[in-house]
């Protein structure tokens, strides 16, 4: 019996490091944009990398991860950039 509960903890804890990133993505977006004006980013920058990180919700939301990540990630090279 505590083999079978062992195996099914390790099944439901490495299931979840395996899953993908995109909601701790679009945070960060969002935090970076609090400051992005600060941080000498323009108007023009903001709107793209607003634009990018609704797409990359979008996509998270259809259920297509890694389109949702790919899109993501190029918010936060303006951001960062």
């Amino acid at each position: 019996m505590k083999k079978i509960i062992a195996i099914i903890a390790f099944v439901l804890f490495t299931t979840s490091a395996f899953s993908y990133s995109c909601p701790m993505l679009w945070g960060e977006v969002d935090e970076l944009l609090k400051t992005a004006k600060e941080s000498g980013k323009t108007s023009t920058q903001i709107k793209e990398v607003q634009k990018l990180r609704d797409e990359g919700k979008k996509a998270h939301d259809k259920g297509n991860h890694e389109m949702s990540e790919i899109i993501l990630n190029k918010a936060l090279a303006i951001l960062k950039g």
